[in-house]
């Protein structure tokens, strides 16, 4: 006697006409039989209209992707990647317009992390952070306000940095006058010049110290790879100082508040709720947004 494989499904045909069709459907890849003594065989894969038109446009890209690249690659191939040339001569060296198109891409990428390390960004959103906390009102201004807030504050207060770098490096290297090392060169030292003005000199010290390098005689002698993290960490410890004097006031309330609402046996009302429209009413009263501003951009004045 034959045993039957429980894994496979009989499929009901005209060899076996006593077999009746049920009207379902066969799944996939389903190795059925027509009848005994007759070899196996596999459902046909059939795929529904949505999924057949995913395939052939799949297949249309796929092929148009294909052909682009071949004929991207002849070219290229038969001139050698004409994209990037660098030209020797005797005034220095000079670079295709395709390989700047390159550079400024990729500088792109770094953009963020140079405003975020090399400006005022990071003081300003700290503290607008800490005042929106010591408000207490949440999501009020929303982190979109903040940051928009922030970037403008920090092209204020770095106008006359941005302006020498324009005049001094960018606008000399835009006309030609001079080639892309000296522009960067020219560039740096006026970066290192507003970092240093705004960095402790503890905090270069440490770094220093950790670098195993120093002292310097002179600030453009001072790297990068130590000024930046010095700069930072003033910043950091900047912003703090300025937050606390900022929340000082708003605790002040908050205690006075809770310390009524107990006194009147309203242990079940939040302070936090009831403080809120007189920290409102303090911060407008004293015009707290121009004072805040105000004085965030006065700590950069030398600048």
């Amino acid at each position: 006697m034959t045993r039957r494989n429980p894994m496979l499904r009989e499929f009901p045909s005209r060899a076996c006409p006593e077999r009746r069709h049920t009207g379902h459907f066969l799944p996939a890849g389903t190795v059925t039989r027509r009848a005994a003594g007759t070899p196996w065989e596999i459902a046909p894969r059939r795929l529904g209209p949505g999924k057949a038109i995913r395939a052939s446009r799949t297949m249309a890209l796929a092929g148009g992707a294909l052909a682009v690249g071949l004929l991207l690659a002849g070219p290229a191939a038969a001139a050698g990647f004409p994209a990037i040339t660098v030209t020797e001569g005797t005034g220095g060296t000079s670079y295709s317009l395709s390989l700047q198109i390159l550079a400024l891409m990729t500088a792109l990428t770094v953009l963020p992390s140079l405003v975020l390390g090399m400006s005022a960004f990071t003081r300003i959103i700290i503290v607008l952070s800490i005042l929106r906390q010591a408000l207490g009102t949440q999501q009020t201004p929303p982190n979109q306000v903040l940051i928009a807030l922030a970037l403008f504050l920090t092209f204020f207060v770095m106008q006359p940095t941005l302006g020498a770098l324009y005049d001094q490096s960018l606008s000399p290297f835009l006309d030609g006058r001079i080639e892309a090392q000296p522009a960067i060169e020219r560039g740096g030292a006026i970066m290192k010049e507003f970092l240093i003005a705004n960095t402790r000199q503890n905090d270069l010290l440490m770094f220093s110290d950790l670098a195993g390098a120093g002292p310097y005689a002179e600030p453009k002698e001072v790297p990068f790879s130590t000024l930046l993290p010095a700069f930072m960490t003033s910043e950091l410890k900047t912003a703090f100082q300025i937050g606390f004097l900022l929340f000082l006031p708003f605790l002040v309330i908050d205690m006075v508040i809770a310390s009524i609402l107990m006194a009147l046996g309203m242990m079940m009302l939040s302070p936090m709720l009831v403080s809120l429209p007189f920290k409102l009413l303090l911060f407008v009263l004293v015009d707290g947004w121009a004072l805040t501003v105000g004085s965030l951009a006065a700590t950069y004045g030398g600048q």
